[in-house]
């Protein structure tokens, strides 16, 4: 972790051999060990309440990635009916969180696929918000076409340590 409380990061890191990774939608079951990753990984805390909320909302995807059978991350989506300042209504990815013994190996890589691919059958247009220090975000989003849309120290709901985040923007490949 750097200063601002991010992996070290140099664009083509890797963390090691690519793993076999199963993505799935995550469901009830799941909570528990979505948990004991975000505690693993140092992430704010989710609630067993807010995580059903997700699970069950159809405007919403939420995966759990595996690796040999235990979950190994997870991940989310949002869903926006309004704008707010900067940032318009849509979908927006969420956050994603690996355990760190399995970064940059092709967890965080199969769980966005997973995301844009539902998010593309219902809008030509994904979004995402980041920490303008999140380089291994950043990076990692630039393989699906990801470019900066706006700055700001808030973007709905979301608040950046440092104050500066970036919003992000995809449009759906031809088909």
């Amino acid at each position: 972790m750097n200063s601002s409380g991010f992996a070290g990061f140099s664009p083509g890191d890797g963390g090691g051999e690519p793993l076999r990774v199963a993505v799935r939608p995550a469901s009830d079951l799941d909570i528990p060990a979505i948990l004991e990753v975000n505690d693993l990984a140092g992430r704010p805390a989710n609630t067993m309440e807010s995580l059903a909320a997700a699970i069950s909302d159809p405007g919403r995807l939420v995966v759990a990635a595996t690796v040999d059978g235990r979950l190994a991350g997870w991940a989310k989506t949002h869903y926006w009916d309004h704008a707010d300042g900067a940032a318009p209504a849509g979908h927006y990815l969420g956050g994603v969180t690996v355990l760190q013994a399995l970064r940059r190996r092709g967890v965080a890589t199969s769980l966005t696929n997973a995301r844009l691919d539902w998010i593309w059958e219902r809008s030509g247009t994904a979004w995402y918000v980041v920490n303008a220090g999140n380089l291994p975000s950043i990076e990692l989003h630039r393989q699906w076409g990801f470019s900066e849309a706006a700055r700001a120290s808030r973007f709905h709901t979301t608040t950046f340590t440092g104050g500066t985040g970036l919003l992000m923007r995809a449009r759906r490949p031809a088909r």
